[in-house]
């Protein structure tokens, strides 16, 4: 039951990213990828803190400092800015696209470090799902920028980030407590990005803010990153890093569905059938633990 409660949080986790995505397109365009870091995670950060505290949730052991910052930074101060900068470049639905790379890189790292066991059916599970990912966004490949490539492989670099952070925190996370494990990492990694956005002067055109571009940044805090993350360290405590970055297929498909009610873009045959082949592949993957247990124990 924990390992079920682990991928329904992921999947929720994933489902907020989506809607993040359009809320950094709409703020890149004002202001630069590390000032949207560093509200995100820095609001992210002041929200988590307090509940921790009054969680009297257990902190990392001090052997455990120096990998907790090392991947905050990793993850909540290098995966931002490549997260953000693909976004000049290509659509937010191509970006999600890209990101959906995360499980496929997830489960050849692992089982390249051993720290995951590689089965057919989870194999399956990825490709079936990364599939229904792209018969979700066919339409929009089609009609991709110009140059758009640059930040495809930007957001892959970032899924690669966020593919890592997810295979080595896995233990750390195990022996402290997920909101506390988060919230240490995201002190890390916003604290990089707000020294590196007041050295490059990146705060500067908040100054002409108006009340949408600072809704879009409080979003950005509360949703995308206090309970995003919260939701997707919760999830790497009950479930294997595979499990957890298979959910991120769900993000491009929320992406769209959020496209077509905020700005009336048409929702075609692709994406219907791409949501049945995402949680189609969710499930492959997700079940093979149980069913390889359930022959064991009749053996």
């Amino acid at each position: 039951m924990g390992e079920i409660f682990g991928v329904l949080a992921a999947v929720l986790s994933s489902a907020l990213g989506g809607t993040s995505i359009g809320a950094t397109r709409y703020l890149v365009t004002s202001i630069d990828p590390l000032a949207i870091g560093s509200f995100r995670f820095g609001i992210g950060f002041l929200l988590l803190l307090p509940l921790t505290w009054l969680r009297g949730d257990r902190w990392p052991g001090r052997g455990d400092w120096a990998v907790a910052i090392g991947l905050g930074i990793l993850f909540f101060g290098l995966f931002p800015i490549l997260f953000n900068a693909s976004l000049i470049f290509t659509t937010a639905a191509r970006g999600a696209l890209a990101l959906s790379t995360l499980p496929l890189l997830t489960l050849v790292i692992g089982a390249a470090l051993g720290s995951e066991a590689l089965s057919w059916r989870k194999s399956i599970g990825v490709v079936v799902a990364t599939l229904g990912v792209a018969v979700a966004l066919l339409t929009d490949l089609n009609s991709a920028p110009s140059g758009a490539w640059r930040g495809d492989l930007l957001m892959m670099a970032a899924a690669l980030c966020m593919a890592l952070y997810g295979i080595w925190s896995k233990p750390l996370i195990r022996r402290s407590c997920p909101i506390a494990f988060t919230t240490m990492s995201m002190a890390a990694g916003a604290s990089c990005l707000i020294l590196l956005s007041l050295f490059r002067g990146s705060f500067a055109p908040v100054a002409n803010f108006g009340a949408s571009q600072w809704l879009a940044a409080l979003y950005l805090g509360a949703f995308g990153a206090a309970l995003t993350f919260f939701l997707w360290a919760f999830a790497l405590e009950r479930t294997t890093p595979t499990r957890v970055a298979i959910s991120v297929t769900v993000n491009p498909i929320t992406a769209s569905l959020v496209g077509a009610w905020l700005l009336h873009e048409p929702l075609r045959w692709n994406l219907a059938a791409g949501i049945v082949a995402v949680f189609a592949g969710i499930w492959l993957a997700t079940t093979a633990g149980r069913r390889t247990k359930a022959v064991s124990s009749q053996a």
